[in-house]
């Protein structure tokens, strides 16, 4: 099938694999062990049989256990479900938008699985940790008389009330970059070993469905009715639907900058320096509603 099944690469990439187990009990360098944690199973289980795959990763784990402890494998197994997922989607040659959309699906469900765990497990509850925290930084703040004007406890609780209810957005934002990025090394690395596995469209072909627009402004439209401080399940969920949609089309609208790149045969670094703005300032999202509602890219095509 190619040249990674035997021989030395398989070899490397178990190394890197063990590598980054370990890492992960050193501090600062286990944050970029976390970032490429994914990308050595991912190459392994794309280019070797199940077999094959279980014999290079055994040993690893057995070895990264003894030396840094049991807690690196159970970080080690969050990631190997979604690369192991991601893998199998390369071995069926699905495309890139099913491979991004499945492991962010994944990665997602496996976050909220282990708040469940953890508060089961456990008794822990992260929500009730990170909303602690929160309020021991404010009260630390308050004591240093750092506070700004008007921030009392009624405004602290709705800020904290409010990061909590913004989780969910957070998850799906890490879940979905986490995914992109582990994508679009480990598919560059499996490609180098002679697999042909599909790539994303190209920034400037990017399009949303028109659909899209209608849903964006059901939304937005409801999200005015909302008042501050209500905590029901549809205003949790809008608070979140919302912005994860403005970031939606704030891709979108960078992609629309992308084609007028190409069609105006401008730098391939401008799209990029504008794409900082877009995703920083949430109105220029607007851009990409447009994009997606009317037709005007071909204004710029006939204007060639």
């Amino acid at each position: 099938m190619n040249g990674l099944k035997t021989g030395l690469k398989p070899l490397l990439w178990s190394g890197a694999a063990f590598l980054l187990l370990v890492l992960l009990a050193v501090p600062l360098l286990n944050l970029a062990a976390l970032l490429f944690m994914m990308v050595p199973y991912v190459v392994l289980y794309t280019t070797l049989s199940r077999g094959s795959f279980l014999l290079h990763l055994l040993p690893v784990w057995l070895l990264a256990g003894l030396i840094a402890g049991p807690a690196v494998l159970i970080i080690g197994l969050f990631f190997l479900v979604p690369a192991v997922v991601i893998g199998h989607l390369y071995k069926s040659g699905a495309p890139a938008s099913k491979v991004i959309r499945t492991g962010t699906i994944v990665i997602l469900a496996l976050l909220m699985l282990e708040l469940m765990l953890f508060q089961m497990v456990f008794d822990i509850s992260l929500l009730n940790e990170m909303s602690h925290t929160i309020r021991a930084t404010f009260d630390s703040m308050q004591e240093q008389n750092l506070m700004a004007p008007g921030w009392d406890s009624e405004f602290i609780d709705l800020l904290i009330q409010r990061v909590i209810h913004m989780i969910p957005l957070t998850f799906i934002v890490l879940a979905f970059v986490y995914t992109v990025f582990s994508h679009y090394v480990s598919r560059r690395a499996v490609i180098r070993g002679g697999l042909d596995v599909p790539a994303f469209p190209q920034a400037k072909d990017w399009r949303l469905p028109r659909i899209m627009v209608i849903y964006y402004l059901i939304a937005y439209v409801i999200d005015l009715f909302i008042k501050p401080g209500d905590d029901s399940f549809l205003a949790v969920a809008l608070m979140n639907l919302v912005p994860l949609l403005g970031y939606v089309f704030a891709i979108q609208a960078i992609g629309f900058f992308f084609f007028i790149a190409h069609e105006r045969k401008w730098n391939k670094a401008v799209p990029i320096l504008i794409a900082i703005p877009v995703l920083l300032l949430p109105p220029l999202s607007l851009i990409g509603v447009l994009d997606t509602a009317f037709p005007i890219r071909k204004s710029f095509t006939k204007q060639q």
